[in-house]
């Protein structure tokens, strides 16, 4: 019996990239495919096994299981196998930037037509994998709404602050929806809902833009989440049950500098105006009080290690100080591609090494190492045993292993 038991089976999570946004000048795009983790599925879900992990982010690609009014799942069946076969336990992304080339994401049409996706979708796959259900309703709706709203990058391709605050409305209105539908089909469903955690300063030459930037840092970034838990536009049904589980995505460019026209730029390793994750985890968990994960992160090429090893430094910190954390996702898996340029991030647990038309999967030592030190440093498995749903982690004996390394926040971010 834990004493106080987590959400999930491991402490650490993965995922994969599983975009299906249309895409500025290259049309539908499908990364599943593009990382042939379709192919590869078997294999991508053996490596997860053999690391310990037992949760794993994947898509449901609502724009190619969605055609003429009818739905096609099919395709989640080897995906489903797979997890069956390594004990893995899914959550669900339902709407991972991409939506049917018929559906205007602005439209009244919108937040019902995603309901009935998404009681489709549960329809088809809860009970049928390991571990209670859970889902991300509509992913990064805040970036999505920079992304698509008012970059012009992705689809409907809109431009402009006001543009982007629509989408975002609509797009919260829609993740709502969707929470009642699939808690129609499965009452027990768990939602995390994922946007980024961002920090952002004013240029140094620009303090008179310290407004702005702390506008974006304290009440931008959250008017998502507070739309789903019910504190902005109640009468939308929003609420704490509905927002549920907080999943924060940590990467290095979610501290910015700001800036005045399009994307702010990324703050240097060193800059001394970087603030503690644990410092932002802890705005999170206080304007909330909801269970957090940290539903993505990772760092690039050779700094993968130090970058784990600085956001475990930082969750654990946040643990200890008894915010609610559950988790840690290594996000992604396996390689992705840039999304403007093509060439490969560098950023998964295992590198992709084409050869012939097939992408190899070679893992990343280095960051498999410190991943290892961290499993063994709060005595989590490092191998799926036969049953790893027998027991949730056990949250208190996190907690003692984070108060025994007696870890401190600090600035300094690989």
């Amino acid at each position: 019996m834990t004493s106080s038991p987590g959400l999930f089976p491991t402490f650490f999570l993965s995922g994969f990239e599983c975009s299906t946004f249309h895409w500025q000048h290259r049309g539908r795009r499908d990364l599943v495919a593009e990382t042939q983790h379709d192919r590869c599925v078997d294999e991508d879900y053996r490596v997860l096994r053999s690391l310990g992990i037992a949760v794993a982010r994947e898509g449901i690609p609502w724009p190619l299981v969605e055609q003429d009014g009818d739905f096609d799942f099919s395709r989640l069946d080897p995906m489903m196998a797979a997890m069956n076969r390594h004990g893995i336990m899914p959550i669900w992304d339902l709407c991972h930037y991409g939506y049917p080339d018929d559906l205007d994401p602005l439209s009244e049409e919108f937040p019902e037509r995603f309901a009935r996706y998404c009681r489709a979708a549960a329809r088809y796959v809860v009970g049928k994998t390991p571990g209670s259900p859970f889902f991300t309703p509509i992913n990064e709706i805040t970036f999505f709404s920079f992304c698509a709203g008012e970059w012009g990058w992705a689809a409907p391709y809109l431009t402009g602050k006001d543009n982007r605050f629509a989408l975002r409305l609509s797009l919260c209105r829609a993740a709502i929806a969707g929470v009642h539908a699939l808690r129609d089909i499965a009452p027990e469903a768990r939602m995390v809902n994922v946007d980024p955690l961002v920090y952002v300063v004013p240029p140094k030459d620009r303090p008179d833009l310290a407004d702005e930037a702390r506008r974006e840092t304290f009440e931008d970034t959250f008017v998502a989440w507070d739309i789903l838990a019910g504190r902005l536009h109640p009468e939308w049904g929003g609420g704490p049950e509905v927002l549920d589980i907080v999943g924060v995505n940590c990467y290095s460019f979610g501290q910015m500098e700001y800036r005045e026209r399009g994307p702010h730029q990324a703050l240097g390793p060193r800059d001394e105006r970087i603030e503690p994750l644990e410092e932002l985890l802890k705005v999170v968990w206080e304007r909330y009080r909801r269970p957090i994960v940290i539903a993505e992160t990772s760092g690039l090429g050779e700094g993968r290690p130090a970058w784990l090893h600085d956001v475990m430094q930082e969750s654990l910190a946040a643990m200890a100080r008894g915010i609610d954390l559950h988790g840690v996702c290594l996000f992604p898996a396996v390689d992705m591609p840039d999304w403007h340029k093509g060439t490969w991030l560098h950023n998964g647990i295992c590198d992709l090494v084409p050869e012939g038309d097939a992408l190899r999967r070679e893992p990343y030592i280095p960051y498999v190492d410190e991943l290892r030190r961290w499993q063994k440093l709060l005595n989590r498995v490092t191998v799926l045993d036969e049953d790893p749903f027998s027991d949730p982690v056990d949250l208190e004996e996190v907690r003692a292993a984070a108060q025994q390394l007696q870890l401190q926040p600090d600035r300094d971010w690989s």
